[in-house]
């Protein structure tokens, strides 16, 4: 019974579907664009509209301030994303599900490859951090790691919320949103692998330069550029696969450890 319901899972979102589902003009080019700036845009505005009620309240650094909760309205940010990618897979005639494909768990095959996937891209971190350092700040000697951490300090309820919840809703939300939705239809209306990772490529990093907002160059380049080399064998990863639940799996650690990080001291 489960190879059964995998077959039609893997069909749904695959090239060939998709092809056909936007020559048929159901996947018009406007649900894949949205989507691929939602997440920026929509964290950059509620950052910016928690800043002006922080500032209302007369509170010193309301944007900076604001920028310390973002484990807690980036989740806003990914139900947008969630309802975008419902309304859009429903014109398709598809189901959100339908974007994750089937999860293979038997004997431990998608724990196994997202442990593999988690090992390619870890070094990957590493790589993208020391280019970024060196073509932002000189050298790593020079990187100011306390600040590009942007580490904070957060209630009791907002730091168990972020250890316990974020990670788990942002991490598959993300990548329902870049690889599941945005990257195998811009390929498919585009017709050029390329072009769709270009696209999905910039705004995937770009979101990480949200994670806060600063208003400091250094800041975003170094946020943006250290995502480039991972996110140029992330893509090419999805698009064999066509499943994303080793992808969450793998991403599921990467994320937490950044709560982690920034939220405990």
């Amino acid at each position: 019974m489960a190879d059964t319901r995998e077959i039609p899972a893997v069909g749904l979102n695959s090239f060939s579907a998709l092809k056909e589902c936007a020559a048929a003009g159901r996947i018009p080019w406007t649900g894949p664009l949205l989507l691929v700036m939602a997440r920026t845009v929509l964290w950059f505005t509620l950052q910016a509209l928690l800043a002006l009620v922080l500032y209302a309240l007369h509170r010193p650094a309301p944007f900076q301030t604001a920028g310390n909760w973002w484990p807690v309205y980036f989740t806003l940010g990914d139900l947008g994303c969630l309802a975008g990618m419902k309304y859009y897979t429903r014109k398709e005639g598809i189901r959100l599900r339908d974007l994750i494909g089937p999860i293979r768990m038997r004997h431990g095959r998608d724990l196994l490859l997202a442990l593999g996937i988690l090992a390619v891209a870890y070094p990957l971190f590493i790589l993208g951090g020391h280019l970024a350092g060196v073509l932002v700040y000189g050298s790593m000697a020079k990187v100011p790691m306390d600040f590009l951490m942007h580490r904070h300090t957060l209630p009791l309820w907002a730091t168990v919320y972020s250890l316990t919840v974020w990670w788990v809703i942002q991490s598959a939300t993300e990548e329902m949103t870049y690889m599941g939705y945005v990257l195998p239809r811009l390929q498919a209306l585009s017709g050029r692998t390329w072009i769709a990772m270009l696209i999905v490529g910039f705004w995937t990093a770009a979101q990480h330069t949200m994670v806060p907002f600063v208003f400091d160059w250094r800041y975003i380049a170094f946020h943006f550029l250290i995502f480039v080399p991972f996110i140029l064998v992330w893509m090419p990863i999805y698009l064999c696969l066509r499943r994303l639940p080793p992808l969450i799996l793998a991403h599921w650690p990467m994320d937490l450890a950044v709560a982690i990080m920034t939220g405990i001291h």
